[in-house]
C-alpha cells in the first residue's frame, strides 16, 4: 500500500495515519521527520538542508525529493509507505511524479472549515503534563483548570482561531489544488496514476477509520 494522505490541519490525519500504518505494516513519512533524521545523520542531503535552514530559508523541492527517494530505499518501505503532509504544493506533486515514485491511492480526509475551527480553537492544554481538553468535546471538571492539579489551562498559539484560519487559507491555496491534480491524472487513464478517494472526517474515530480502510481497499 503506497499512499498520500491529504486533508486540512486538524482533520485527524495523524490519528488515522497511525491506524493505517499499523494495518498495512508501512511507515508514515512526513517531510519534517525526514529532514530531522537526515540532518541528524549528517547525510549529504541533510548537510545541504541544514545549511539552507540555518540561513532561515525554505528547503528546496529538489532536496525534499532527494530525501524522499533516500527514505523510500530503506527496508521498512518494502511493503509500501504513507506520505503525510507531502506533497504540499503542485510543484512538489510534479517533482514526485517526474521522479517515478509509485503511488496506489491518494486519500483525502474532508472536514468543513467551520468544524476544524471549532475542534482546534476549543483545545486547552495543561502545559506541565501535556494533558489536553476541549471546551465542548472534553471539558475539564472546572472551566479553565486541570482536573488533576487545579492549575490553569492554556490555549496554544497554534490553536487560536485567527491562526487556525490562516493555516486553513494556506491549505486551500497551496494543498487543496492537489485534489484536482490527482483527480485529473487518474481521469487520463494513465496506469501510473494513483486512485483518488475521499472520505468525510467527521463523526466517531472508529467510523472514520472504517471508512478509510474501505476507501483504501477500493
Amino acid at each position: 500500500m503506497r499512499l498520500i494522505l491529504l486533508g486540512p490541519p486538524g482533520a485527524g490525519k495523524g490519528t488515522q495515519a497511525k491506524f493505517i500504518a499499523e494495518k498495512y505494516g508501512i511507515p508514515q513519512i512526513s517531510t519534517g521527520d525526514m529532514l530531522r533524521a537526515a540532518v541528524k545523520a549528517g547525510t549529504p542531503l541533510g548537510v545541504q538542508a541544514k545549511a539552507v535552514m540555518d540561513a532561515g530559508q525554505l528547503v528546496s523541492d529538489d532536496i525534499i525529493i532527494g530525501l524522499v527517494k533516500e527514505r523510500l530505499a530503506q527496508p521498512d518501505c518494502a511493503k509500501g509507505y504513507m506520505f503525510d503532509g507531502f506533497p504540499r504544493t503542485l510543484p512538489q506533486a510534479d517533482a514526485l511524479k517526474d521522479s517515478g515514485v509509485a503511488l496506489d491511492v491518494v486519500l483525502e480526509i474532508d472536514v468543513p472549515d467551520s468544524e476544524i475551527i471549532e475542534r482546534m480553537s476549543g483545545r486547552r492544554v495543561h502545559p506541565a503534563s501535556g494533558r489536553t481538553y476541549h471546551v465542548k468535546f472534553n471539558p475539564p471538571k472546572v472551566a479553565g483548570k486541570d482536573d488533576e492539579t487545579g492549575e490553569d489551562l492554556i490555549q496554544r498559539d497554534d490553536d487560536k482561531e485567527e491562526v487556525v484560519k490562516k493555516r486553513l487559507d494556506v491549505y486551500h491555496s497551496q494543498t487543496k489544488p492537489l485534489v484536482k491534480y490527482y483527480g485529473d491524472w487518474a481521469a487520463t487513464g494513465d496506469k501510473a496514476a494513483p486512485r483518488y478517494a475521499k472520505i468525510a472526517g467527521t463523526g466517531p474515530v472508529d467510523q472514520i477509520t472504517a471508512k478509510a480502510f474501505s476507501a483504501l481497499e477500493g
